[in-house]
């Protein structure tokens, strides 16, 4: 049950990971977050569905498809939501992506539908003995590729020019628009990268759960926490965070039941906030005056 539990908790862990690491990109690049990151990634799971279980086409395609689709949505967060009020200052983009993720949310409703539906795949009904415990494939493929990911976007921040342009916005905005680096854009593209790590975690987590317009709701909740509570400029704190508390919630159910997972693992998130309001993994940083 305990080995079960675990496994559980690091794929749910590593899904709130992908989209917390959404928040952290956008936060670290412009000082802003997608507040509609929660219909992105239920964004992910009815496109997904549409494409595979509607329409009938090859996963991988569906796949693809998907994730160039939640990437436009990302751009058009940005653009029409964001960029406006940053630009002048101001925060109300706050609002203004919640309302879009609320906006985005009762489209699909009416053209979805409201009765939720459920993603069928092998990988979700193919019970394997793992330590003497049965998990779906999926579980064990969840965690797989929030590490691939984590590790993936590790490297391309280290050693690629688009991780080097990225660092160079962050650091110094001003002095990278002097060296020609087109610093909206590379906003755009962090809000873009933002959305299709929803679309990910959402198509992952689809075959677990049932696809409806208000899955995400709840899931970019738990994601902002994550990411507060991991220090939201840290990728790896952010990362390690998701894991936390998605063994946490793990755990919790099994040995309090579902009814307290909420209850109990929101106010240990708090405890912890208390005791670090920076978040557990968040390092200081010296800063010259």
């Amino acid at each position: 049950m305990i080995t079960a539990a675990i496994i559980t908790g690091l794929g749910l862990g590593s899904m709130y990971a992908l989209l917390a690491l959404g928040f952290q990109i956008t936060y670290t690049v412009s000082k802003t977050v997608n507040f509609a990151q929660g219909s992105a990634m239920m964004l992910g799971a009815v496109l997904a569905y549409t494409f595979s279980i509607t329409l009938g086409l090859p996963w991988f395609v569906a796949a693809l498809i998907s994730i160039l689709l939640c990437a436009g949505y990302g751009l058009l967060i940005e653009r029409f939501l964001v960029r406006p009020f940053h630009e002048k200052g101001s925060d109300a983009w706050l609002m203004a992506t919640v309302a879009g993720g609320i906006l985005v949310d009762n489209i699909v409703l009416f053209t979805f539908g409201k009765e939720p539906r459920q993603f069928t795949s092998e990988l979700a009904t193919q019970n394997l003995d793992f330590l003497g415990s049965g998990v779906y494939a999926q579980q064990l493929i969840i965690p797989v590729v929030g590490f691939a990911i984590a590790i993936a976007l590790v490297l391309i921040r280290k050693y690629t020019r688009l991780g080097k342009v990225l660092q160079a916005s962050v650091q110094n905005p001003a002095s990278a628009r002097l060296m020609g680096i087109p610093v909206v854009k590379v906003v755009a593209a962090a809000y873009a990268i933002s959305a299709v790590l929803a679309c990910i975690a959402g198509m992952l987590i689809a075959p677990l759960f049932s696809v409806h317009s208000d899955m995400g709701t709840l899931f970019g909740l738990k994601a902002f926490a994550v990411a507060i509570l991991g220090g939201i400029a840290s990728a790896s704190g952010v990362f390690m965070a998701g894991l936390l508390f998605g063994l946490t919630e793990a755990l919790v159910t099994v040995y309090f039941g579902s009814a307290f997972t909420q209850i109990i693992t929101f106010a240990l998130v708090i405890v912890a906030l208390a005791i670090k309001p920076n978040g557990l993994f968040d390092k200081a940083t010296l800063v010259k005056v």
